[in-house]
């Protein structure tokens, strides 16, 4: 059995792969200042984009439920597999051959979930040909009635499944896979009579995840003596599920998310005659109706954080369309975006729009789309006979929670005076009714406030349970975890790491404290406590108290203080973090050897100081993880993958130099603070003493006058 990847073809991987690619594939980035990219987090519901990626430094960052990592970690977690599947995939995409540390060769196929894959693809390969055989004519010609040639089929993959037990089954078989990974892909079925092909005599479409991986198959009947469903998809397997799947969004993705509009249609045929019409943006569901999950998946690559985007739904005039309709209106509060319902003149669905009238009126169907409250708005209105008073009523009553739950407030009293009009009551009398159902708490109640709240994970930590872990300061400056459900005392001088305040009560012109008091003199983490036992140990100096890490909680830019002193330290170990080329090696290292104000902050200087021998390398920032305890291995992947002020590569490389000189300017000063108070209690008869104090003096302000005209 082949051992572990070594380490070199790992990071070798990582420097090849651009993170913002691979996420791009899952989720719509967008710039975020100098290079720096974010959008909405696939790993939680968010209104607002609080993902953000930093490729330079190949880490990401939800400042929202406070998921980082690595792109090894980001496909681990999005698609469920091992590390060493998640960088074999990535030594696929670059073309990069792995070795293990035994020095055998790494196999393409290993894992369970690559070979499931493995065995998807060579079936679509499999379909593909098979359609192309005397034996899929009624495939063929199932297309061509439909507008579809060749070219087309070709290009969304379509192939036929040959009408034979085991056709398929023999044909994987051949290429060494097992019957059990064809099982386990939902390939085949057992029965009385064995193992045999699911798909069988059917036109088959290849289902692709949003990164275009065929997962699954979507099959159709086109046989008489078919006495399966219309349609027959893949099972639930490990690797396909069919609630979180939209089919052609792996061909939409891009211009779905450069226009911000996706068009959710109700087949595989129309999802080609949409495409093919050059409405670029259609994608369908899979066996199923539309979901919560899907509006995740759409959410994501629409980047969906304002009420800019569209999305527009097409449903057939017949009643399952129409049953259709209102379960995706139930879910319509999801979106950021506006939603929106087209539908065909004569009720024709997209396939057979394009087929009679030409790939301008689909166009034409998209294009006049009409807002999903109005069309709701009719559908529950033609349910009532409003010739009457009591339809009249009941159809009020009916409507008006619809008009309540508007997020548009501004929108919403035109909707008001439609309603009104179309039921033929007084203005006054529906906008009472509208207001009833609001508090009544059929919706929002108008709030505008709409989709699902911001999780827990996301907010402000707010009270100091049973082991948070309070931070303080030694004697002599240095930085102390102390656990607070153990009820140990805390160093002098504590600081505890709570939420800043709503309002920053540190005035703007407020000068750092006096060095002598507050300032972090460069203790740093030792492996070890006093009796080389501890974990985690705080070594600190001139006799400080030293304690123990065992109760660890995160910490994270949220929980800085917001005083000045802390904000300089912290944007400028953001710039030393994410552009360590811009500041040059030697400007860091005068600003890692000076005094922070922040203990936490003062933990990752150190870090950096004690790493400077990989500065500017790839392997340099993991080894700065790697040397600051657990607690601030969070705080330091949000520093580096924060967004900086500056907008543009012409000011950032000037602001990065200015924000780190600030840094060594600031230490000059308190230096200089430090010589001034000496040279007052200096005896001036002591004419070598004071002498060498001025020149110490004059040799600070001289060093202050060089950074200035070298930042």
């Amino acid at each position: 059995m082949a051992g572990l990847i070594r380490q070199s073809d790992i990071d070798e991987v990582k420097a090849r792969t651009n993170i913002a690619d691979v996420v791009g594939e899952y989720v719509s980035l967008k710039s975020a200042g100098v290079g720096s990219m974010k959008g909405l987090c696939p790993f939680h519901d968010e209104r607002s984009p609080s993902f953000h990626v930093r490729p330079q430094v190949g880490f990401y960052h939800c400042f929202g439920c406070g998921e980082s990592g690595d792109v090894i970690s980001f496909l681990q977690k999005m698609d469920h597999v091992t590390f060493t599947d998640a960088v074999e995939r990535l030594a696929g995409r670059v073309g990069f051959q792995l070795t293990f540390e035994d020095g055998g060769q790494a196999r393409s196929e290993h894992g369970a979930r690559s070979r499931l894959l493995a065995a998807n693809l060579a079936a679509e390969e499999f379909f593909r040909e098979q359609l192309m055989t005397p034996g899929a004519d009624v495939g063929r010609r199932f297309l061509g009635e439909r507008g579809f040639d060749q070219a087309a089929a070709t290009r969304f993959g379509v192939g036929f499944a040959p009408k034979s037990w085991d056709a398929l089954t023999n044909a994987l078989k051949s290429r060494g896979f097992t019957t059990d990974e064809l099982s386990a892909a939902g390939l085949v079925s057992s029965g009385d009579r064995g193992v045999y092909d699911r798909f069988r005599g059917r036109l088959v479409w290849p289902i692709r995840d949003v990164t275009g991986q065929t997962i699954g198959f979507g099959a159709r009947k086109l046989l008489d003596d078919d006495k399966g469903p219309k349609y027959l998809n893949t099972p639930e397997t490990a690797v396909y599920h069919k609630a979180q799947v939209l089919y052609g969004l792996d061909l939409a993705k891009r211009d779905v998310s450069r226009s911000k509009r996706v068009v959710v249609v109700e087949g595989y045929t129309d999802v080609m005659a949409c495409h093919l019409a050059g409405v670029t943006t259609a994608v369908a569901t899979c066996g199923t109706s539309f979901g919560v999950d899907h509006i995740k998946v759409l959410r994501r690559v629409l980047g969906d954080d304002s009420a800019t985007g569209e999305v527009i739904f097409t449903f057939d005039p017949d009643a399952a369309g129409q049953k259709a309709a209102m379960r995706a209106f139930t879910e319509e509060r999801r979106f950021a975006a506006q939603t929106y319902v087209a539908v065909a003149p004569d009720g024709l669905d997209p396939c057979d729009l394009r087929l009679a009238q030409g790939d301008a009126a689909v166009q034409r169907m998209v294009d006049s789309k009409e807002p999903m409250f109005e069309f709701v708005i009719r559908q529950v209105l033609s349910q009532y006979d409003l010739e009457t008073v009591e339809g009249r009523v009941s159809a009020l009553r009916a409507s008006a929670p619809i008009v309540a739950d508007i997020r548009d407030a501004s929108i919403r009293p035109g909707y008001e005076r439609v309603l009104a009009r179309q039921l033929g009551l007084e203005l006054d009398e529906v906008q009472t009714a509208v207001r009833g159902s609001s508090r009544g708490g059929s919706g929002n109640g108008g709030s505008g406030s709409r989709g699902a709240s911001r999780p827990a994970a996301s907010r402000a930590i707010t009270s100091n349970p049973g082991g948070v872990i309070t931070l303080g300061m030694t004697p002599s400056g240095t930085a102390a975890y102390v656990p607070a459900a153990q009820g140990m005392s805390a160093p002098s001088a504590p600081t505890r790491l709570d939420p800043a305040p709503a309002q920053n009560t540190v005035a703007p012109d407020e000068y750092p404290p006096e060095p002598d008091d507050e300032y972090d003199d460069g203790g740093g983490w030792a492996p070890n406590g006093p009796d080389g036992d501890g974990p985690g140990i705080l070594d600190a100096r001139d006799g400080g108290a030293v304690t123990s890490l065992r109760e660890e909680r995160p910490l994270s830019l949220a929980d800085l203080p917001p005083d000045q002193a802390t904000r300089l330290e912290r944007d400028a170990l953001m710039a030393i973090l994410q552009f360590p080329e811009l500041a040059g090696h030697e400007l860091v290292a005068r600003a890692v050897h000076t005094g922070f104000v922040n203990p936490s902050l003062a933990v990752i200087r150190d870090a950096i100081a004690t790493t400077l021998d990989s500065f500017g390398t790839e392997a340099w920032f993991p080894r700065v993880i790697d040397a600051v305890p657990v607690p601030l291995a969070s705080l330091i992947q949000q520093l580096a993958v924060a967004p900086v002020p500056e907008r543009s590569e012409r000011d950032l490389s000037a602001y990065v130099r200015e924000i780190a000189s600030a840094l060594v300017e600031r230490d000059l000063l308190r230096q200089s603070h430090e010589m001034l108070g000496k040279l007052q209690r200096t005896d001036p008869t002591e004419r070598e003493a004071y002498r060498a104090v001025q020149r110490q003096l004059l040799d600070l302000e001289a060093e202050r006058r060089a950074l200035k005209e070298t930042s």
